[in-house]
């Protein structure tokens, strides 16, 4: 299928796109690409390893496009980009990076597709660990780099490139694209607002579950435990903290850096404990799911839950990149929509220590259609001393509106009675930051689509 093809990948370094050319380069594809970023020599240490593995790199202006390749688009691409036109002139096939993801994925004999508006990426990969522990040697593509399959010589992994039958992916619905994946297993972890209405969001995720053979869900999210409900007896595998469901949690026992529960199937009253190296709630919600798919896949309870006391986590998933001489611990996150920023909220207020958050939003679009959750989560996730930093949303160029910024959430909350400001950029949040800083505060850098918030929060900790 893809043996010997040549494709040119446009925004070759995204997270969606530098894992699916890792496969189709494990494969036998030949890939080239661009990136506005590696123009800009953003993020040279990801492009590096990139050309590492075999990936030759353009700038992005088109002339690194020839005849006999095929484009290979996100969903973002506007026709005015130089490469697009280029295509264009030359007449060569143009596809969108799902519909080669999908078209990889559908091939496979056992297709876990891991969808939801919140912990696809942490589900994906403790699912990929847990078949990786079982000898299953799975393909997995994620969106996130997954910590177990980094070392020296990989320092991106947000893809592993396996020779077994299963395939993981995680599915992507903000553009509408999960419609052209038919899952074997499929997981939904939750739905909720973020890239699209809650109506298309239920048409969706209701379509994908429909496809599959399994389905996987969450009970503990009402949109979710309705489509299950309406599914037939033996397809749905339900699990759930707070209701009954075919996998349970019980026994939790937080700490700082981890946590531990106990894990019981409903069908055979068997239990097994499970600790895990990434704290909070939602995680151990993210492994009952990733026990679950891994469980429709014919992998035992006991060899699932052991695996996971293995799994190291994902990178900027609540990730502790330090803490200064004065003790000031400084914190990498991906929360970005509502329910992710409330999830590491949670988390954080489990233990003792102000919190002051930087939140660069990930699109002028999406803060403009989340605006009101926006508010209300930092509003009520907030505690009174802690402190709301926001620059305005990242903006690589492009068309989109931007007439309603960040002092738009800020203004918001401080309404509330919550301390936020709304500043010039990001580096005036930095300073910010280092002269609010007090012993015992956590700085939590929080963010999507922008590599260079871990360059940030590292150059945080090191002035701090």
């Amino acid at each position: 299928m893809i043996q010997g093809k040549e494709f040119f990948f446009c925004g070759v370094g995204g997270s969606g796109m530098a894992p699916l050319a890792m496969i189709v380069t494990a494969r036998g594809g030949k890939v080239e690409g661009s990136d506005r970023a590696y123009d800009q020599g953003r993020t040279p240490g990801k492009f590096d390893f990139l050309k590492s593995r075999g990936v030759a790199l353009h700038a992005q202006d088109g002339s690194g496009l020839r005849d006999g390749q095929t484009l290979v688009v996100s969903a973002a691409v506007e026709e005015t980009i130089p490469d697009v036109q280029a295509a264009r002139r030359l007449g060569l096939p143009i596809i969108t990076r799902a519909q080669l993801l999908a078209e990889l994925f559908n091939a496979a004999s056992v297709r876990i597709g891991i969808g939801g508006t919140s912990g696809k990426s942490t589900i994906t990969g403790m699912t990929g660990w847990i078949l990786e522990t079982a000898r299953r040697a799975p393909t997995v593509m994620n969106g996130a780099d997954m910590k177990n399959f980094m070392n020296a010589d990989t320092p991106f992994a947000s893809a592993l490139t396996g020779g077994g039958a299963a395939f993981v992916s995680e599915i992507d619905e903000s553009d509408g694209s999960i419609a052209q994946y038919d899952p074997t297993v499929a997981v939904v972890s939750n739905i909720s607002l973020d890239h699209k209405s809650m109506e298309e969001l239920r048409q969706l995720f209701g379509d994908f579950v429909a496809r599959a053979d399994r389905a996987v869900l969450n009970l503990d999210n009402a949109e979710t435990a309705v489509i299950a409900a309406t599914l037939p007896a033996g397809k749905a595998v339900t699990y759930a903290l707070d209701h009954d469901a075919d996998f349970v949690a019980r026994a939790l026992a937080p700490a700082s850096n981890g946590i531990a529960f106990e894990v019981v199937e409903r069908a055979t009253g068997e239990t097994a404990r499970v600790t895990l190296r990434t704290p909070g709630r939602h995680n151990v919600s993210n492994a009952l799911a990733a026990i679950a798919a891994a469980h429709a896949a014919g992998v035992d309870l006991e060899l699932a839950a052991r695996a996971l006391g293995d799994f190291r986590g994902i990178r900027r998933r609540l990730d502790v990149v330090g803490t200064s001489r004065k003790g000031v611990t400084v914190i990498d996150d991906f929360g970005h929509n509502p329910d992710k920023i409330a999830a590491t909220l949670d988390t954080l207020h489990s233990f003792p220590g102000r919190l002051l958050v930087m939140f660069q939003p990930h699109g002028f679009g999406p803060l403009r259609l989340m605006k009101d959750a926006f508010i209300e989560t930092f509003a009520t996730r907030l505690a009174p001393g802690d402190v709301l930093l926001m620059p305005e949303p990242v903006y690589f160029g492009g068309t989109v509106d931007r007439s309603i910024g960040s002092a738009a959430i800020t203004e918001g909350v401080a309404a509330a009675g919550r301390q936020a400001e709304a500043l010039v950029d990001r580096p005036a949040c930095g300073d910010r930051l280092v002269e609010l800083a007090q012993p015992g505060d956590r700085i939590a850098v929080m963010g999507a689509r922008d590599d260079t918030l871990s360059l940030f929060a590292a150059e945080l900790l090191q002035r701090l």
